[in-house]
């Protein structure tokens, strides 16, 4: 809440909710990992020229073969700035988020029911 960000718990078993990050972390590790260990002299290094390929340089299939930079800068101007959404945000209108998924949604229900 602090820095903004709306936590939204997935329920389990709900891959197609988390797909773009099972993606990432099956293209890092056949693109990357399959090449470097984990405690390889210099892994820090080659983890952000790594990041810098992904990012700027590889094209991306779920972008229709754009990168992922290329992106940002198109989606840009629709973005609106932190200052924008920190004058937008309204604690009061939030709650706790549970990453129990179950738990949150009893706690949304109750949320909900006492909402006017």
């Amino acid at each position: 809440m602090a820095a903004f960000i709306k936590f939204r718990p997935i329920p389990p078993r709900s891959p197609h909710l988390n797909g773009k990050v099972e993606r990432s972390q099956l293209t890092d590790l056949m693109e990357f990992w399959s090449r470097h260990a984990p405690k390889e002299e210099g892994i820090q290094q080659r983890i952000e020229e790594w990041q810098f390929v992904y990012n700027y340089r590889r094209s991306h299939g779920g972008l229709a073969g754009k990168i992922p930079a290329g992106r940002i800068a198109e989606v840009g101007e629709h973005t609106p700035l932190s200052e924008v959404v920190v004058a937008a945000y309204d604690e009061s209108k939030e709650r706790i988020r549970y990453s129990d998924w179950k738990k949150d949604q009893a706690m949304a229900t109750l949320h909900k029911s006492r909402s006017p």
